[in-house]
Protein backbone atom coordinates (compact mmCIF):
# COMPACT_ATOMS: atom_id res chain seq x y z
CA UNK A 1 0.00 0.00 0.00
CA UNK A 2 1.25 3.47 -0.81
CA UNK A 3 1.03 6.10 1.87
CA UNK A 4 0.05 9.69 1.06
CA UNK A 5 2.82 12.20 1.72
CA UNK A 6 1.66 15.83 2.17
CA UNK A 7 5.04 17.11 0.97
CA UNK A 8 5.42 14.96 -2.15
CA UNK A 9 1.79 14.84 -3.28
CA UNK A 10 1.52 18.43 -4.51
CA UNK A 11 0.76 19.69 -7.96
CA UNK A 12 2.22 22.88 -9.36
CA UNK A 13 4.96 25.11 -8.00
CA UNK A 14 5.33 25.73 -4.28
CA UNK A 15 3.44 28.86 -3.19
CA UNK A 16 1.62 30.50 -0.27
CA UNK A 17 -1.50 32.60 0.16
CA UNK A 18 -2.32 35.11 2.90
CA UNK A 19 -5.48 34.88 4.98
CA UNK A 20 -7.87 37.69 4.09
CA UNK A 21 -8.89 40.30 6.67
CA UNK A 22 -12.56 40.10 5.68
CA UNK A 23 -14.71 38.77 2.85
CA UNK A 24 -17.18 41.68 2.99
CA UNK A 25 -16.54 43.96 -0.06
CA UNK A 26 -17.52 47.17 1.78
CA UNK A 27 -15.08 46.41 4.63
CA UNK A 28 -12.38 45.48 2.11
CA UNK A 29 -12.72 48.90 0.47
CA UNK A 30 -12.62 50.61 3.87
CA UNK A 31 -9.50 48.70 4.95
CA UNK A 32 -7.80 49.39 1.63
CA UNK A 33 -8.38 53.13 1.95
CA UNK A 34 -7.27 53.12 5.61
CA UNK A 35 -4.05 51.19 4.96
CA UNK A 36 -3.31 53.27 1.86
CA UNK A 37 -3.82 56.52 3.78
CA UNK A 38 -1.54 55.36 6.62
CA UNK A 39 1.10 54.23 4.11
CA UNK A 40 1.06 57.59 2.31
CA UNK A 41 1.31 59.41 5.66
CA UNK A 42 4.30 57.25 6.63
CA UNK A 43 6.02 57.95 3.31
CA UNK A 44 5.26 61.67 3.50
CA UNK A 45 6.28 62.17 7.14
CA UNK A 46 9.53 60.21 6.97
CA UNK A 47 10.50 61.65 3.57
CA UNK A 48 9.99 65.15 5.00
CA UNK A 49 12.39 64.39 7.87
CA UNK A 50 15.04 63.02 5.50
CA UNK A 51 14.75 66.06 3.20
CA UNK A 52 14.84 68.57 6.06
CA UNK A 53 17.91 66.99 7.68
CA UNK A 54 19.73 66.81 4.34
CA UNK A 55 18.95 70.40 3.31
CA UNK A 56 19.48 72.28 6.61
CA UNK A 57 23.07 72.66 7.78
CA UNK A 58 21.90 73.34 11.36
CA UNK A 59 20.58 69.77 11.54
CA UNK A 60 23.80 68.10 10.37
CA UNK A 61 24.60 66.62 13.77
CA UNK A 62 24.86 62.96 14.85
CA UNK A 63 21.38 62.98 16.43
CA UNK A 64 19.70 64.14 13.22
CA UNK A 65 21.89 61.91 11.08
CA UNK A 66 20.57 58.91 13.03
CA UNK A 67 17.02 60.30 12.86
CA UNK A 68 17.19 60.62 9.06
CA UNK A 69 18.66 57.10 8.87
CA UNK A 70 15.75 55.82 10.98
CA UNK A 71 13.24 57.58 8.72
CA UNK A 72 14.87 56.11 5.59
CA UNK A 73 14.69 52.71 7.23
CA UNK A 74 10.98 53.14 8.04
CA UNK A 75 10.24 54.01 4.40
CA UNK A 76 11.94 50.80 3.19
CA UNK A 77 10.47 48.73 6.03
CA UNK A 78 6.85 49.62 5.28
CA UNK A 79 7.41 49.42 1.52
CA UNK A 80 8.45 45.77 1.88
CA UNK A 81 5.11 44.95 3.51
CA UNK A 82 2.32 47.38 2.63
CA UNK A 83 2.15 47.29 -1.22
CA UNK A 84 1.78 43.48 -1.21
CA UNK A 85 -0.66 43.74 1.67
CA UNK A 86 -2.80 46.24 -0.26
CA UNK A 87 -2.88 43.97 -3.30
CA UNK A 88 -4.33 41.19 -1.14
CA UNK A 89 -7.09 43.19 0.52
CA UNK A 90 -9.46 42.94 -2.47
CA UNK A 91 -10.86 39.87 -4.20
CA UNK A 92 -9.61 36.31 -4.12
CA UNK A 93 -6.44 35.23 -2.36
CA UNK A 94 -3.40 35.98 -4.50
CA UNK A 95 -0.55 33.46 -4.30
CA UNK A 96 3.06 34.35 -3.53
CA UNK A 97 5.86 32.04 -4.62
CA UNK A 98 8.23 30.31 -2.22
CA UNK A 99 11.07 32.55 -3.43
CA UNK A 100 8.91 35.67 -3.11
CA UNK A 101 7.90 34.74 0.43
CA UNK A 102 11.54 34.10 1.33
CA UNK A 103 12.62 37.45 -0.14
CA UNK A 104 9.95 39.35 1.78
CA UNK A 105 10.90 37.59 5.02
CA UNK A 106 14.59 38.33 4.48
CA UNK A 107 14.08 42.06 3.87
CA UNK A 108 11.45 42.37 6.61
CA UNK A 109 13.68 40.75 9.25
CA UNK A 110 16.75 42.68 8.04
CA UNK A 111 15.06 46.08 8.15
CA UNK A 112 13.24 45.35 11.42
CA UNK A 113 16.47 44.20 13.09
CA UNK A 114 18.34 47.24 11.80
CA UNK A 115 15.58 49.40 13.27
CA UNK A 116 16.15 47.86 16.71
CA UNK A 117 19.94 48.20 16.51
CA UNK A 118 19.64 51.81 15.34
CA UNK A 119 17.42 52.70 18.31
CA UNK A 120 20.21 51.40 20.59
CA UNK A 121 22.76 53.49 18.68
CA UNK A 122 20.54 56.57 19.16
CA UNK A 123 20.40 55.87 22.90
CA UNK A 124 24.22 55.79 23.00
CA UNK A 125 24.29 59.10 21.14
CA UNK A 126 22.01 60.67 23.77
CA UNK A 127 24.16 59.16 26.55
CA UNK A 128 27.32 60.77 25.15
CA UNK A 129 25.56 64.10 24.53
CA UNK A 130 24.16 64.37 28.07
CA UNK A 131 26.77 62.55 30.18
CA UNK A 132 29.89 63.71 28.27
CA UNK A 133 28.87 66.99 26.58
CA UNK A 134 32.42 68.41 26.43
CA UNK A 135 33.71 65.34 24.58
CA UNK A 136 30.63 64.85 22.39
CA UNK A 137 32.07 66.18 19.14
CA UNK A 138 35.32 64.27 19.72
CA UNK A 139 33.54 60.95 20.35
CA UNK A 140 30.60 61.14 17.94
CA UNK A 141 32.51 61.87 14.76
CA UNK A 142 30.87 61.58 11.34
CA UNK A 143 33.00 58.52 10.59
CA UNK A 144 31.85 56.78 13.78
CA UNK A 145 28.20 57.59 13.02
CA UNK A 146 28.48 56.05 9.55
CA UNK A 147 30.24 52.98 10.98
CA UNK A 148 27.46 52.53 13.56
CA UNK A 149 24.73 52.66 10.91
CA UNK A 150 26.64 50.36 8.53
CA UNK A 151 27.41 47.99 11.42
CA UNK A 152 23.71 47.85 12.37
CA UNK A 153 22.75 47.00 8.78
CA UNK A 154 25.56 44.44 8.45
CA UNK A 155 24.69 42.60 11.67
CA UNK A 156 21.00 42.56 10.70
CA UNK A 157 21.87 41.16 7.25
CA UNK A 158 23.91 38.31 8.73
CA UNK A 159 21.22 37.31 11.26
CA UNK A 160 18.38 37.61 8.74
CA UNK A 161 20.17 35.63 6.02
CA UNK A 162 20.93 32.74 8.38
CA UNK A 163 17.41 32.68 9.85
CA UNK A 164 15.63 32.88 6.47
CA UNK A 165 17.87 30.24 4.89
CA UNK A 166 17.28 27.90 7.85
CA UNK A 167 13.48 28.29 7.68
CA UNK A 168 13.20 27.74 3.93
CA UNK A 169 15.08 24.44 4.09
CA UNK A 170 11.95 23.06 5.78
CA UNK A 171 9.26 21.13 3.90
CA UNK A 172 5.81 22.74 3.98
CA UNK A 173 2.55 20.80 4.20
CA UNK A 174 -0.48 20.82 1.96
CA UNK A 175 -1.34 22.11 -1.50
CA UNK A 176 -2.81 25.36 -0.25
CA UNK A 177 -0.42 26.81 2.29
CA UNK A 178 -2.38 29.62 3.92
CA UNK A 179 -0.37 32.00 6.09
CA UNK A 180 -2.48 33.44 8.89
CA UNK A 181 -0.89 36.85 8.45
CA UNK A 182 -0.57 39.70 5.94
CA UNK A 183 3.17 39.10 5.36
CA UNK A 184 5.72 36.28 5.33
CA UNK A 185 6.76 36.68 8.95
CA UNK A 186 8.78 33.96 10.68
CA UNK A 187 6.30 32.56 13.27
CA UNK A 188 3.30 32.04 10.92
CA UNK A 189 5.49 30.48 8.20
CA UNK A 190 7.07 28.12 10.74
CA UNK A 191 3.60 26.90 11.72
CA UNK A 192 3.09 25.58 8.16
CA UNK A 193 6.15 23.31 8.25
CA UNK A 194 5.53 19.57 8.32
CA UNK A 195 8.74 18.69 10.15
CA UNK A 196 10.24 19.02 13.61
CA UNK A 197 10.73 22.77 14.11
CA UNK A 198 12.11 22.78 17.67
CA UNK A 199 15.61 23.70 16.46
CA UNK A 200 14.20 26.44 14.23
CA UNK A 201 12.13 27.84 17.11
CA UNK A 202 15.23 27.83 19.32
CA UNK A 203 17.20 29.71 16.64
CA UNK A 204 14.34 32.22 16.28
CA UNK A 205 14.37 32.73 20.05
CA UNK A 206 18.15 33.31 20.07
CA UNK A 207 17.87 35.80 17.18
CA UNK A 208 15.02 37.51 19.06
CA UNK A 209 17.23 37.88 22.14
CA UNK A 210 20.10 39.30 20.05
CA UNK A 211 17.83 41.72 18.17
CA UNK A 212 15.43 42.73 20.94
CA UNK A 213 16.69 41.90 24.45
CA UNK A 214 20.38 42.86 24.10
CA UNK A 215 19.76 46.28 22.45
CA UNK A 216 16.93 47.00 24.90
CA UNK A 217 19.21 46.27 27.88
CA UNK A 218 21.86 48.58 26.39
CA UNK A 219 19.20 51.28 25.99
CA UNK A 220 18.11 50.80 29.62
CA UNK A 221 21.71 51.09 30.86
CA UNK A 222 22.19 54.25 28.76
CA UNK A 223 19.06 55.81 30.22
CA UNK A 224 20.08 54.97 33.79
CA UNK A 225 23.25 57.04 33.28
CA UNK A 226 21.28 59.71 31.41
CA UNK A 227 18.70 60.01 34.21
CA UNK A 228 21.39 60.28 36.88
CA UNK A 229 23.12 63.04 34.90
CA UNK A 230 19.87 64.94 34.28
CA UNK A 231 18.96 64.85 37.98
CA UNK A 232 22.30 66.49 38.78
CA UNK A 233 21.45 69.48 36.55
CA UNK A 234 20.57 72.38 38.85
CA UNK A 235 18.33 74.48 36.62
CA UNK A 236 14.78 73.29 35.92
CA UNK A 237 15.04 74.58 32.35
CA UNK A 238 18.18 72.51 31.74
CA UNK A 239 16.54 69.38 33.11
CA UNK A 240 13.44 69.94 30.98
CA UNK A 241 15.51 70.44 27.82
CA UNK A 242 17.55 67.29 28.49
CA UNK A 243 14.43 65.22 29.13
CA UNK A 244 12.74 66.55 25.97
CA UNK A 245 15.60 65.33 23.76
CA UNK A 246 15.21 61.82 25.18
CA UNK A 247 11.44 61.49 25.63
CA UNK A 248 10.71 61.14 21.90
CA UNK A 249 13.29 58.40 21.49
CA UNK A 250 12.09 56.60 24.63
CA UNK A 251 8.47 56.63 23.41
CA UNK A 252 9.44 54.98 20.12
CA UNK A 253 11.67 52.44 21.93
CA UNK A 254 8.91 51.29 24.29
CA UNK A 255 6.39 50.92 21.47
CA UNK A 256 8.76 49.12 19.08
CA UNK A 257 10.40 46.73 21.54
CA UNK A 258 7.17 46.08 23.45
CA UNK A 259 5.20 44.99 20.37
CA UNK A 260 8.04 42.97 18.83
CA UNK A 261 8.75 41.17 22.12
CA UNK A 262 5.11 40.08 22.34
CA UNK A 263 5.39 38.42 18.91
CA UNK A 264 8.90 36.95 18.94
CA UNK A 265 9.80 36.29 22.60
CA UNK A 266 6.56 34.88 24.02
CA UNK A 267 6.39 31.09 24.44
CA UNK A 268 4.61 29.51 21.45
CA UNK A 269 2.05 27.87 23.77
CA UNK A 270 0.78 31.26 24.93
CA UNK A 271 0.57 32.91 21.51
CA UNK A 272 -2.41 33.33 19.22
CA UNK A 273 -2.00 33.71 15.45
CA UNK A 274 -4.73 36.36 15.32
CA UNK A 275 -3.12 38.29 18.18
CA UNK A 276 0.26 38.22 16.40
CA UNK A 277 -1.35 39.63 13.27
CA UNK A 278 -3.01 42.44 15.22
CA UNK A 279 0.23 43.32 17.03
CA UNK A 280 2.09 43.26 13.70
CA UNK A 281 -0.25 46.00 12.46
CA UNK A 282 1.12 48.22 15.24
CA UNK A 283 4.79 47.92 14.28
CA UNK A 284 3.95 47.97 10.56
CA UNK A 285 1.85 51.15 10.63
CA UNK A 286 1.76 52.86 14.04
CA UNK A 287 5.48 52.98 14.90
CA UNK A 288 6.68 54.21 11.47
CA UNK A 289 3.89 56.81 11.52
CA UNK A 290 4.62 57.98 15.06
CA UNK A 291 8.36 58.37 14.46
CA UNK A 292 8.08 61.59 12.40
CA UNK A 293 5.16 62.88 14.46
CA UNK A 294 6.87 62.36 17.83
CA UNK A 295 10.25 63.69 16.74
CA UNK A 296 8.81 66.78 15.03
CA UNK A 297 6.22 67.69 17.66
CA UNK A 298 8.77 67.39 20.47
CA UNK A 299 11.71 68.97 18.66
CA UNK A 300 11.94 72.72 18.11
CA UNK A 301 14.84 72.43 15.64
CA UNK A 302 12.98 70.06 13.32
CA UNK A 303 9.75 72.07 13.58
CA UNK A 304 11.64 75.27 12.79
CA UNK A 305 13.41 73.68 9.81
CA UNK A 306 10.11 72.31 8.45
CA UNK A 307 8.46 75.71 8.88
CA UNK A 308 11.30 77.44 7.04
CA UNK A 309 11.13 74.87 4.22
CA UNK A 310 7.37 75.37 3.79
CA UNK A 311 7.70 79.18 3.86
CA UNK A 312 10.57 79.18 1.34
CA UNK A 313 8.68 76.85 -1.03
CA UNK A 314 5.53 78.95 -0.72
CA UNK A 315 7.55 82.09 -1.52
CA UNK A 316 9.02 80.41 -4.63
CA UNK A 317 5.56 79.43 -5.84
CA UNK A 318 4.34 83.01 -5.42
CA UNK A 319 7.35 84.38 -7.31
CA UNK A 320 6.73 81.99 -10.21
CA UNK A 321 3.06 82.93 -10.26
Amino acid sequence: MSSWNPVLNQSGPAEFVFRVFTAVPALQALLFLLFLLLYLMILGGNTAIVCVVCTHSSLRTPMYFFLSSLSSLEICYTSVVVPLMLSNVFGAQKPISLAGCGAQMFFFVTLGSTDCFLLAVMAYDRYVAICHPLHYTLIMTHRLCIRMVVGSVGLALVLSLQLTALIFTLPFCGRRREINHFLCDVPPVLRLACADIRVHQAVLYVVGILVLTVPFLLICVSYVFIASSILRIRSAEGRQRAFSTCSAHLTVVLLQYGCCSLVYLRPRSSTSEDEDRQIALVYTFVTPLLNPLIYTLRNKDVKGALRNTIISKAARVQLKA
